[in-house]
């Protein structure tokens, strides 16, 4: 982006901005970039995982449409890029719905392009702090009689214990009907050659770090049986047999897929 839209302050690192420069994307400023480039130097995979992430969620929205799944909200959904969830749900299954939801106005800007790609798909500005205001926006367009599938891909290791996350996970787990799914990714906290100093990278950023063991994850699916090969590292959840992605990088986190019981 070379003007931005009003209200956005392009001399703050955005964390949606820099996600979307990992991935190759152009919808950043040079304080993203700079920020992601000083990411990089410190912990050289991160560029690496931030594709892992984005397989594991391709592979993820596969199995949930395979499974019969038609409802899919994707909470803390970032700038659209390739393999956008609705387009790889709607080569299976026309007729699901999915409804992104990020509280970033430069993200549901964009987002509103989506839009004009067909129907069963839409963009809503919410924050997952706020589950009451999330879900009453998310209830326009979800049936919640009806299994659903809640996305926290790369959202939740940005919500601090003051947030109260389980109790927001809680929440979205109540609402929706059995049968319903969760899918998660998460940033760890047990990378030694992540420092202080590439934590305060994004601190300086529009949203800090909570980065949380893998102990520490597992709760966010009470209430949800996992999936094989349970909570791993996201290149290890039902990985493609053609999947380019490299092995030799350590891995930044966890991901799981857990089904409502």
């Amino acid at each position: 982006m070379t003007q931005p839209p009003p209200g956005v302050d392009p001399n703050t690192p955005n964390v949606a901005r820099i996600y979307d420069y990992h991935l190759g994307g152009k919808d950043n400023f040079a304080s993203d970039r700079a920020a992601a480039e000083q990411m990089t130097r410190l912990f050289p995979d991160v560029r690496a995982a931030a594709r892992e992430n984005r397989a594991f969620l391709a592979r993820t929205v596969h199995c949930l449409v395979e499974a019969g799944i038609r409802q899919i909200v994707d909470i803390g959904s970032g700038l659209p890029t390739q393999g956008n969830v609705h387009e790889i749900a709607h080569r299976l299954a026309p007729d699901c719905k999915v409804v992104y939801v990020d509280y970033d106005p430069v993200v549901v800007a964009h987002g509103q392009a989506l839009l004009s790609r067909g129907e069963n798909v839409e963009v809503v500005r919410s924050d997952v702090r706020d589950p009451d205001e999330l879900l009453a926006a998310v209830g326009r367009e979800i049936d919640f009689d009806r299994p659903v599938a809640f996305l926290l891909f790369a959202i939740l290791h940005f919500v601090h214990e003051a947030d109260k996350p389980y109790e927001i996970l809680a929440r979205l787990r109540d609402v929706s009907a059995p049968g319903s799914y969760l899918a998660i990714s998460h940033a760890t906290d047990s990378l030694p050659d992540v420092s202080a100093e590439a934590l305060e990278i994004y601190k300086k950023a529009t949203a800090s770090l909570a980065l949380r063991s893998r102990e520490e994850i597992l709760p966010f699916f009470d209430g949800y049986e996992l999936l094989e090969p349970g909570l791993v590292a996201p290149r290890d959840w039902r990985p493609d047999a053609d999947d380019p992605l490299p092995d030799t990088h350590a891995s930044v986190g966890f991901g799981g897929v857990g089904r409502k019981l």
